[in-house]
């Protein structure tokens, strides 16, 4: 027994000190090096703080709606709600969605709304819509707000972040800066 009990206790020690101490200090030491210390990046408008890289929940008709959210977007529960396509509580859910969608914005059809207005990611935290989830909304938003199509098709065009070095991953637009750039043009 001691032959296998003194290892286990030697390791499980070894492993307190280095992941409670040496790896954490090390996580901690090298998020000192980058912007924002680690804690995020945050934009301050009208006296609020926000989280631009943490997915928030839009769906007044005044605004660009986010991504769905598994997790309601809590950044301490990340998570996919792991139904898959198959799952009818799941296709219910999106279902149900793609008809709010639908009904809030007259004129689209199913075949238009793009996928990830309508299901939520990986995290539940996402905070981009893809470019065409923006366009397809831009008639709505031009309605309520009383803009012109063009002016609302520019911001777009101004808050697309294009893929890294033009090669890796897809065009995006991050909805927090979207809608507080809309906020500025329109207080409508």
């Amino acid at each position: 027994m001691k032959k296998n009990l003194l290892p286990a206790i030697r390791l499980t020690l070894v492993c307190l000190v280095f992941f409670c101490g040496i790896y954490t200090t090390a996580v901690w030491g090298i998020a000192q090096l980058v912007p924002n210390k680690g804690k995020g990046f945050t934009i301050n408008q009208n006296d609020k703080s926000y989280y631009t890289n943490v997915g928030q929940s839009f769906k007044s008709d005044r605004y660009f709606w986010s991504r769905p959210s598994a997790v309601d977007y809590n950044a301490a529960g990340s998570g996919g709600s792991n139904k898959g396509p198959s799952n009818a509580d799941y296709l219910a859910q999106v279902q149900q969605r793609i008809d709010t969608f639908l009904a809030r914005n007259p004129g689209i059809s199913k075949q238009d709304i793009p996928s990830d207005i309508v299901t939520a990611s990986g995290s539940g935290l996402d905070p981009n819509i893809s470019v065409d989830a923006a366009l397809v909304q831009m008639k709505r938003i031009a309605a309520v707000r009383s803009i012109d199509a063009a002016t609302l098709k520019t911001l777009i065009e101004q808050q697309t972040e294009k893929p890294m070095l033009g090669l890796f991953g897809t065009s995006k637009i991050n909805v927090l800066n979207l809608n507080l750039a809309l906020d500025k043009i329109s207080h409508k």
